[in-house]
């Protein structure tokens, strides 16, 4: 029996469904789409394909599949359009459905396709990483990358069901696995103390009997904050806490080239940036901003740069980010462990300051 959790947005409301196998749930799912007449056709990665080849089998019986190569190249225009051509050859109409079985890449690009196929058509979310499972699979942002910078191009479209089989994380890699973990501490740092002081305590495994509940812990708080600002329309706060340690992040992705690091490592090293900004604007003690980046240590996490990257390359990367404001640089940072703000017009040295300590050069 699937647990289940409701991200109330009103017509557009729709269940994250837990559990440890849920393969059951979602052949169930389909075949009463089936009944009604929708066509139903499958987007994921070859890696996944291989990985969960008799799961997927099993579970999509014969439907119409698409894979694209796994990493941050298929999150592209020529992905989008590969997905949009399959679509258009299986004939799916304003009725059928896209279910995308796979990790944040996926997951983005998936629904992105979603949203601009027939203007949009519904999709289902089946999260094969940790990463997809507490984050990006829940929410309804959508995207893709450009040279100019990680997900610039995208579109608000929530999908009509999730599905969270935790079993699936049995073949995950565990680099992929930490990459998860990132936003794990992100959400305890954002909003939950006591997350992460458990975090703290033992960091997680993918054999942790803890998992299931961490993963659901997290997808809560994000419906939560998705329920208050869907759109990240707040002037302060709201959704835009969900970006703790990204502007960093997304930064060094688009500086190091994407794929260069997984999201998860480049959000990791953010965090350890964003708590270093926290405290140089007199928030963070110095004590806390070390206990963050032990938690990040702990969970097999980078805090500093592989290679050094010029500050001169991640500057125009920060400033084309979706989170600038007239200009101003716009950080999520930490008044305390479990308590996040938005702050505006960071000064630009003290930005620079906090990349130089985590590896820029």
């Amino acid at each position: 029996m699937a647990d289940t959790l409701t991200v109330q947005l009103g017509d557009r409301s729709y269940p994250i469904h837990f559990g440890t196998d849920l393969a059951g749930t979602i052949r169930q799912t389909l075949a009463e789409l089936a009944a009604a007449g929708r066509k139903v056709v499958v987007l994921t990665d070859t890696r996944v394909q291989a990985a969960q080849s008799e799961w997927i089998t099993a579970v999509t019986a014969g439907l119409p599949i698409f894979a694209v190569e796994p990493g941050e190249g298929a999150k592209s225009l020529a992905g989008l359009g590969a997905v949009l051509d399959f679509l258009a050859n299986q004939q799916v109409d304003r009725h059928g459905v896209l279910l995308v079985i796979g990790g944040g890449v996926v997951g983005d690009l998936g629904g992105f396709a979603a949203a601009s196929w027939l203007r949009g058509i519904d999709f289902l979310q089946v999260p094969t990483t940790l990463l997809a499972m507490v984050d990006s699979s829940v929410g309804g942002k959508t995207g893709i990358n450009i040279a100019a910078g990680k997900n610039l191009v995208g579109a608000f479209h929530q999908p009509r069901a999730v599905f969270i089989s935790t079993r699936l994380l049995a073949t995950l890699p565990a680099r992929e696995f930490a990459a998860g973990m990132a936003e794990v501490i992100k959400y305890g740092l954002l909003g939950d103390r006591a997350l992460f002081e458990q975090l703290e305590r033992a960091p997680v495994t993918v054999n942790s009997p803890e998992l299931a509940d961490v993963v659901r812990r997290c997808c809560a708080a994000k419906a939560r904050i998705v329920e208050a600002d869907e759109r990240e329309t707040a002037a302060t706060g709201g959704r835009a806490l969900l970006n703790l340690g990204h502007t960093f992040g997304h930064a060094i992705e688009n500086a190091a080239g994407y794929g260069t690091y997984l999201h998860g490592e480049a959000v990791a090293i953010g965090l350890n940036g964003a708590a270093r900004l926290s405290q140089k604007l007199g928030y963070m003690t110095a004590a806390d901003a070390e206990r963050v980046e032990a938690v990040v240590r702990a969970h097999a996490l980078p805090v500093r740069l592989q290679r050094p990257l010029p500050y001169s390359a991640l500057l125009p990367a920060m400033k084309r980010d979706k989170k600038v404001r007239s200009g101003g640089l716009r950080f999520v940072v930490l008044k305390e462990i479990g308590d996040s703000v938005t702050a505006e017009n960071v000064p630009a040295h003290l930005v620079e300051a906090c990349f130089r300590e985590v590896g820029a050069a």
